[in-house]
């Protein structure tokens, strides 16, 4: 029997799996990285002010421990995302920041302590309390004792409070600069999974913008990557916190979904590396590749009105990855929500290879063919210091062909003579002219290897 052309694909993909896993993954080199630490010699961590190979060497696999150690502490941020906004453990209202002191006094906030702390004992097949429970227990809490788990809980809320009013002031301390410069806001804090369809609605109409000028072309994009994208715990805005529908990520399919539907991917055969520093978001693509089936679940608040062009990409993303499948019942508590999921084609989900890589200090070396057309990194960049910022953009450029752009919603510093130039910026409004996102495209120069 002859395969069909669906099938005669996903051979082809399976046929090229562990490609990128495959690539060899390396440390960025002192040489490559003494552009870099000559043009942010005044931003330099003190173990790099007189920086040498050896010490290079040393400072790179002690960063690396460092960053990756900072998933677990955004990993207890989520923990009190979820404790607050979270319905698959409580039948509780739901608790916003600004209210908790109503929530305290009126005993909903210790009736959520107290039904959290007994998912925690018993998650049953409860998937984000099982993680949590795990969680609990690398901290040395056992999540089966009522009374310490209860006051681990209560003390990661008032961390996390006291987090959000110091980076509340170092937000209006930077306001009115550049639109992409938030300057590194999150530095100091953990690296959380956060996600949501925003920042891809910001990418669609950037990649809109980038064919109308001619950055991108029609069908250019036959490589294209995602950095972080991210793992869907429960967002910390409540319009967008939900736990009532199993962990998903969104940005490879809606990317995929945007370039196909403004004709900038070669179909078929469009591939998608997923570079990220977790292993849950590793793990979760995996799992998902070996089952060659996807589903993503889009809810929307209707009672928070969005701009019309932003419900218009909500009511089609997906249309050109996917096809329509029901969704999720959401629980009673959310009367304003309005639904849809899509189901992801098979040779898409395929298409998708998660590759483990901390891009501030390592890259792929990928022969030229290999190298990508395409690389974005939402919300990714904010978590970083102006130094390490500069090592990621320089590793970004080392894996972009010729003429290759990078798509980003933070500011990044060019080396002197570095492969990469800001090459520009879209703005992206709400139909009264409010600021939705910004995005700034960074394009490698056309010399070089």
């Amino acid at each position: 029997m002859v395969p069909g052309p669906r099938l005669l694909f996903a051979l082809c993909i399976l046929a090229g799996a562990g490609e990128l896993a495959g690539a060899t993954r390396a440390i960025t080199s002192y040489n490559d990285a003494k552009p870099i630490l000559e043009s942010q010699r005044a931003n330099l961590p003190p173990a790099l002010r007189e920086p040498t190979p050896a010490k290079w060497s040393a400072w790179t696999q002690s960063q690396d421990k460092a960053i990756r150690a900072r998933l677990e502490q955004g990993d207890l941020d989520s923990m009190v995302n979820l404790l607050l906004l979270g319905t698959s453990f409580t039948h509780q209202p739901r608790v916003r920041v600004e209210s908790l002191g109503e929530a305290s006094t009126s005993g909903v906030l210790r009736a959520r302590v107290d039904d959290l702390v007994a998912g925690l004992r018993n998650p049953r097949d409860n998937e984000r309390l099982t993680f949590l429970a795990g969680l609990l227990r690398r901290k040395g809490v056992d999540p089966t004792a009522s009374s310490a788990a209860g006051v681990f809980l209560y003390d990661n809320l008032e961390r996390v409070l006291k987090e959000r009013a110091a980076l509340a002031e170092r937000a209006r301390q930077s306001a009115g600069q550049d639109v992409l410069d938030r300057s590194s806001l999150f530095s100091d804090r953990g690296v959380s999974l956060d996600t949501s369809i925003l920042p891809d609605f910001a990418l669609d109409r950037t990649l809109a913008d980038l064919r109308t000028r001619g950055v991108l072309h029609e069908g250019q994009v036959l490589r294209a990557a995602v950095i972080g994208p991210g793992l869907d715990f429960i967002d910390k805005r409540e319009e967008s916190g939900y736990d009532y529908y199993p962990q998903q990520t969104v940005q490879p399919f809606a990317l995929y979904d945007s370039l196909a539907r403004l004709g900038l991917a070669r179909l078929p055969g469009l591939s998608l590396g997923i570079f990220d520093i977790s292993a849950r978001v590793i793990d979760h693509l995996e799992r998902a590749r070996k089952r060659g089936t996807y589903v993503i679940q889009l809810p929307r608040d209707v009672d928070r009105p969005w701009p019309p062009e932003l419900v218009a990409y909500w009511r089609s993303l997906g249309d050109h990855a996917g096809a329509s499948t029901p969704p999720i019942r959401p629980p009673e508590i959310f009367q304003g929500l309005e639904t849809r999921a899509v189901r992801i084609r098979p040779e898409i989900v395929l298409a998708c290879e998660p590759v483990d890589l901390n891009i501030v200090l390592e890259r792929l070396s990928l022969p030229a063919a290999q190298r990508y057309d395409l690389i974005v990194a939402t919300n990714i960049f904010v978590y970083y210091d102006t130094f390490q910022q500069a090592l990621a953009l320089a590793n970004i450029g080392a894996m972009l062909k010729p003429g290759g752009v990078l798509l980003t919603n933070d500011k990044l510093p060019e080396a002197p003579g570095g492969a990469m130039r800001h090459a520009g910026t879209t703005i992206v409004r709400s139909a009264d002219g409010g600021l939705l996102d910004a995005v700034g495209w960074y394009q490698r120069n056309n010399g070089g290897n």
